[in-house]
């Protein structure tokens, strides 16, 4: 009988040469989607996200490689005008106005206990719950390191369903946690507006380090 584990394995490496002998590489409209030309945006129309678009942004996401196949991201979608009155006082008075317009503002959270779902999400390893169980240094560590990454992802991914989007991290950490994650392992990072911009209210690009500055080969 063939071992169904070893089975999946050998179609996971047939599929990856395949799509590898592709040589697939971004075209510049995609480039452009998602990097050069994708702004960081303050206004927003009065036009609805659905909640498909949010379930497709999400799937998507939750692709992203992160050690271990840990998946830490936590993310809390405030829509509703209720939800909105609770976020608000945790901001910082200038990124009120911002969050009040979008469409939606997603919460991107980590959860300390992310841990307990390793025996399902890396069964490689059986036993790799028990680095991080009885660690609370090293739990945080990574829990904060791949939440950070997944956030990364979320955002790339809203751009690839159509969305604008605007990150904040101008607001209290320990106010968030305590109106939306109040005696659970959650914890916020950070929050991204998301929506269809209102192009008004943006402004010039801002310079980025050139590579000579930044990169090195050793």
């Amino acid at each position: 009988m063939t071992d169904p584990t070893l089975a999946a394995d050998e179609a996971a490496r047939a599929a990856a040469n395949a799509f590898q002998s592709q040589s697939l590489t971004a075209d510049e409209t995609t480039l452009k989607l998602l990097f050069t030309e994708a702004r960081t945006h303050y206004g927003w129309q009065d036009r609805d996200v659905g909640e498909g678009t949010l379930r497709s942004l999400y799937e998507i996401a939750k692709m992203g490689p992160t050690s271990m196949n840990q998946q830490p991201m936590r993310v809390v979608f405030v829509r509703s005008s209720d939800a909105k009155d609770r976020l608000e006082p945790a901001l910082f008075e200038a990124n009120r106005p911002k969050m009040r317009t979008a469409p939606v503002t997603a919460i991107i959270a980590y959860d300390l206990n992310f841990w307990e779902e390793l025996p399902k999400l890396f069964p490689p390893n059986p036993g790799a719950q028990d680095i991080f169980k009885n660690n609370a240094t090293a739990a945080q560590v990574n829990a904060f390191r791949n939440g950070t990454l997944q956030g990364a992802y979320f955002m790339l991914a809203a751009r690839a369903v159509g969305l604008d989007v605007g990150a904040m991290s101008g607001f209290d950490n320990a106010k968030v946690d305590d109106e939306f994650f109040h005696g659970t392992s959650v914890k916020s990072n950070f929050l991204v507006n998301l929506g269809y911009a209102d192009t008004s209210k943006i402004f010039r690009r801002l310079p980025r380090m050139d590579y000579d500055e930044v990169c090195e080969t050793i």
